[in-house]
């Protein structure tokens, strides 16, 4: 008997649990509703800020097109970078300046990044490189973020011998088939170098 009724009492438990989690479900859809409606929401916004950071930086960056125009300040550094399996970035002309005083700016990038393809060599996107040491110190930690769009960190040792920075590529001019803010750009190349 004591066993039968240890049994009915386990029995009963579990269906007191499962009634209680049906309940909890039940109460809850709404709001994974709200979650999952706001988040679409959320994304057209991610979606909005994506194209008002292209935007600005091909309104910044408009007179650069040519490598002829390139402003006072930058310089070519370290050649064409190809990606590691696929893709290429290009050659950055980096404005050191920018890049050693903390701050981001989106209609003034640190590196503007060129390709040369059947010997004319052309602005395809920019990057946005913060010091992560400086940027660190005067941002609670936290990462930046320009238009909605977090930076990626680099860390330290890298293939470019420079200490951890956190950057961001915004492929203005050359469409990137993976995405506007993608490091590598199938599209880039640098055999033209």
């Amino acid at each position: 008997m004591t066993t039968r009724i240890t049994t009915l009492i386990h029995i009963s438990t579990l269906n007191i649990l499962r009634l209680t989690l049906l309940c909890s479900l039940v109460t809850a859809a709404p709001l994974f509703a709200q979650a999952s409606h706001s988040g679409h929401g959320q994304a057209g916004k991610q979606q909005a800020d994506s194209a008002r950071l292209v935007q600005l930086v091909r309104n910044a960056t408009k007179d650069f097109r040519d490598v002829s125009n390139v402003p006072a300040g930058y310089g070519p550094f370290l050649g064409c970078v190809s990606g590691p399996d696929h893709g290429a970035m290009g050659v950055h002309y980096v404005n050191g300046g920018l890049v050693g005083d903390g701050e981001i700016d989106a209609t003034r990038p640190e590196a503007l990044i060129y390709e040369t393809l059947k010997g004319q060599t052309k602005l395809v996107g920019v990057e946005f490189i913060v010091d992560a040491a400086t940027w660190l110190s005067n941002h609670d930690n936290i990462p930046p973020v320009l238009e909605g769009q977090v930076f990626h960190l680099v860390g330290s040792p890298n293939r470019y011998n420079l200490g951890p920075f956190f950057e961001l590529h915004v492929w203005a001019w050359r469409h990137n088939p993976n995405g506007a803010f993608v490091d590598w750009n199938d599209h880039v190349t640098c055999e033209g170098q």
